[in-house]
This record gives structure tokens, C-alpha cells and sequence, in this order.
């Protein structure tokens, strides 16, 4: 299936949201489950973590899948938008100033534009700084199978031609120093996060002038959100 390209420009973006503010329609009610791919370690010992510090985890997959609830009036139940960030250093890493941040987001096929300009508003609000810069917004099929108990560790999500991502529970054999523990939190304010083991981690889109895969880290967190 054709991938296709939605431009929502500043000005449009500024329009949505004083008509939305103007109109007196709150942007609270909306939840769902969320999975975040890095690529470096997140659970992990900081031995290990130092190691990686200024070398990986300046790229990062947000996925979040909306359950129900609306964006300023706009109904978004069953709908998906991704950030795909590429930072200028390693994310978390309190030494260095990951700022500026390059982002592209990834709306889903089936919303009309309504909801994609409301999905591009969300998941800005949703992820702040991160997705502060956003080269382009790209229309694409997602599918995205998340857990509603995150503790199962299993999340599967598919932007056709531009992200994959699948995870699991962590296990005893993913344990190297036993030291382990989640060292970097979320990237963003969710619920009931979980650390998992990425099997697949990609993106291989245009825009950000690089693409990545990753497999075998302990680089991804399972939650949920609601705001």
C-alpha cells in the first residue's frame, strides 16, 4: 500500500488548536497503551550504561495506541501516531544535552485529517522537546499490538516501509552483571512502565538522514497513558 506524506503546517497547527480552545473543548480523556524502543540500553547495569553513554540511544521510537478519548473535540479511539527522534546525543544521559532533536511523526492511514492534525498535536504535547522539531509528518498503515497489562512484555507495532518494532518479557538469561536495573526512565509521562527486550527495533524512513535496527537489547519500555 502507497505511503503518502500530510502537511500540516505552524500556522494550520495554530488554527486547530485556538478553534479547538476557542470552541471550549477540553483536550483531557484520552488513553491508551504505549511502547518505546531506544537504541541503547535501558534496564541494564551502569557499567554497562557508561560504556554505551555518547556512543548509542541518540535514537528513539515512541508509539502510542489509542484506546478512546478525544483530542480537543477530536475522537481518536482505536488510532496510532509514532515519533521517531534522533537526538544529538545519548538520550537520558545527564551530562550531555541531547537538544536539538530531529523528529518526524507517523500518523495512521485511517484517520481523516481532523484526527491527524489532532494526533500531530497529542503527540507533541505528549512528548514535549522531543518531538520540538519536526522535519516531516508521514501518512502510513499502522498496526500496533500492545499489551494492555504491560507486565506482559509482548508489543508488536508496523509502520509499513518505515518502523518495526516487536518486544518481550525480559527473562533470567537477559540478565548479564546482576546488577541490572532500569537506568533510564521513559521518555515521556506514562503509567505502569515496564523495561522489555527489543527483538526488533527499525526505522528506515526518510528525513532524518539516518536509519537504524537494533535486536537483543534490553532497550524498550511497555506502559500506559492517559491524560
Amino acid at each position: 500500500m502507497k505511503r503518502s506524506r500530510f502537511f500540516l503546517t505552524i500556522g494550520a497547527a495554530m488554527m486547530f488548536l485556538s478553534g479547538a480552545a476557542g470552541a471550549h473543548r477540553p483536550k483531557t480523556g484520552i488513553q491508551g497503551n504505549y511502547v518505546e524502543v531506544r537504541s541503547c540500553d535501558v534496564y541494564t547495569g551502569s557499567c554497562f550504561a557508561n560504556a554505551e553513554m555518547g556512543l548509542t540511544g541518540e535514537e528513539a521510537i515512541l508509539t502510542w495506541s489509542i484506546t478512546r478519548g478525544s483530542w480537543y473535540g477530536v475522537r481518536l479511539n482505536g488510532l496510532n501516531v509514532i515519533g521517531v527522534v534522533k537526538a544529538s546525543a545519548t538520550l537520558g544521559d545527564s551530562n550531555h544535552d541531547p537538544y536539538p532533536a530531529r523528529s518526524i511523526i507517523i500518523v495512521d492511514q485511517r484517520a481523516n485529517r481532523a484526527q491527524r492534525e489532532a494526533l500531530v498535536c497529542f503527540a507533541k504535547t505528549m512528548a514535549g522537546k522531543l518531538l520540538a522539531n519536526v522535519i516531516d509528518v508521514q501518512v502510513a498503515p499502522i498496526k500496533a499490538r500492545i499489551g494492555a497489562c504491560s507486565k506482559s512484555g509482548c508489543a508488536s507495532v508496523s509502520a509499513e516501509g518505515l518502523v518495526e518494532i516487536e518486544t518481550r518479557c525480559l527473562g533470567t538469561e537477559d540478565h548479564v552483571c546482576g546488577n541490572e536495573e532500569t537506568f533510564y526512565p521513559p521518555l515521556t509521562k506514562v503509567d505502569n512502565a515496564v523495561p522489555a527486550l527489543t527483538v526488533e527495533g527499525s526505522f528506515k524512513g526518510d528525513g532524518l538522514g539516518v536509519t537504524w535496527s537494533d535486536a537483543g537489547r534490553r532497550s524498550a519500555f511497555l506502559a500506559t497513558f492517559h491524560r
